[in-house]
């Protein structure tokens, strides 16, 4: 009978042991593949931060392009209401 209880215990011991093993092993997984993740979103807002840098100067390249446009025509308009 001694031996029935120790066949048992070892038994569930080592269903214990395998049980903790997998959970580990999963949480193990988890954390990896959430720290890919977390990798994966830093990637993105740098590139993000690079395209909106880019935005910004295109921007200001625009207005500036179109500030001397608006100089130029004002000043073909003056040139024109002279002649006239």
């Amino acid at each position: 009978m001694s031996g029935d209880w120790a066949g048992v215990v070892g038994a569930g011991g080592v269903f214990l042991f395998l049980i903790v093993v997998a959970w580990q092993i999963a949480a193990t997984w988890r954390a990896r593949m959430l720290a890919a993740r977390e990798e994966q979103y830093k990637q993105l807002a740098a590139k993000y931060a690079a395209l909106l840098e880019d935005n910004v100067e295109l921007h200001r390249r625009t207005l500036e392009e179109l500030t001397q446009a608006r100089i130029s025509i004002v000043s073909m308009e003056k040139m024109m209401r002279s002649i006239e």
